[in-house]
């Protein structure tokens, strides 16, 4: 099983969908409805959706894969690009986890430069033990990492597929989107910069999960990451714990080069809330 896509509600989908195509640097990958689907350079048939809404949302995070039934029992069609059987968990709040099963993949493109696909998305939550233990409980997640900030789950043997961030609301903190390697992120960093969209944090390194990363606020408010060289683990990988996350005063990552922008990611991470 995998992370598949994530799929979000906002009022002005023809400007996001400019941006992830000319600037982010996702392909098209059709539409139904009011909905519109992207995809990266990978397997997916894709990656994100975007439904024309009064105010951003997040309408499910999904899940794909030929194992899905080990979660639960497929009840339904969902009519999005590979189509395919699947259902719905809804999560302790609001939350809504879809899962589908895998029938077709796409032939992957060729840009090295853009995304490949999802590698997690980070939910905020003010009870982050109840959300993992919901992530191991219904989803079959295992856990990877604990900090005092945040709950690192996983579903295959990426590090991570979601994590949970204390937070006072229930909302969506980030979407990361997986690069080829270092360099692709650099070189993305760039090509955001050129088109006016500065780093809120990175370059950098994280802890738990070792990736590479740079995060930019997408124009519907939300926060959007490339990310690279995510750690692969084991059924033998040692749970972390909060003490094994320490950093030295003034650093939240290894390399340190970079300060995050608090003021304007604090605010960015609660643009995206669940949808009611």
């Amino acid at each position: 099983m995998r992370l598949r896509s994530v799929e979000l509600e906002l009022p002005d989908v023809a400007g996001a969908g400019d941006f992830l195509e000319r600037v982010w640097g996702l392909a098209p990958a059709g539409s139904s409805g009011k909905t519109r689907f992207w995809r990266g350079i990978g397997d997916h048939p894709h990656i994100l959706s975007l439904t024309e809404a009064r105010a951003p949302a997040v309408a499910a995070i999904t899940f794909s894969g030929e194992d899905v039934d080990r979660v639960g029992k497929p009840d339904r069609e969902f009519d999005v690009p590979g189509g395919g059987k699947g259902f719905e968990v809804p999560g302790p709040e609001g939350q809504r986890y879809r899962f589908v099963l895998e029938t077709s993949r796409p032939a992957p493109l060729s840009d090295r430069d853009k995304p490949i696909q999802l590698t997690h998305a980070v939910l905020n939550s003010p009870d982050v033990e109840t959300c993992e233990r919901f992530a191991v409980e219904k989803l079959g997640s295992k856990v990877s990492d604990r900090t005092a900030h945040m709950r690192f789950v996983r579903c295959n043997r990426k590090h991570h597929a979601l994590a949970y961030a204390k937070s006072d609301a229930a909302s969506l903190n980030h979407i990361a989107f997986e690069m080829r390697d270092m360099d692709a992120v650099m070189r993305g960093i760039g090509r955001l910069r050129d088109a006016g969209f500065d780093c809120v944090w990175g370059p950098g390194r994280h802890g738990p999960g070792n990736n590479v990363f740079g995060y930019f606020i997408a124009p519907w408010g939300g926060i959007v990451e490339y990310t690279a060289e995510v750690s692969e683990v084991g059924d033998d990988y040692r749970v972390g714990t909060p003490e094994d996350w320490e950093w030295p005063p003034g650093r939240i990552d290894h390399w340190g080069v970079s300060k995050k922008d608090m003021a304007r990611t604090s605010a960015a991470e609660k643009v995206v809330r669940f949808r009611a």
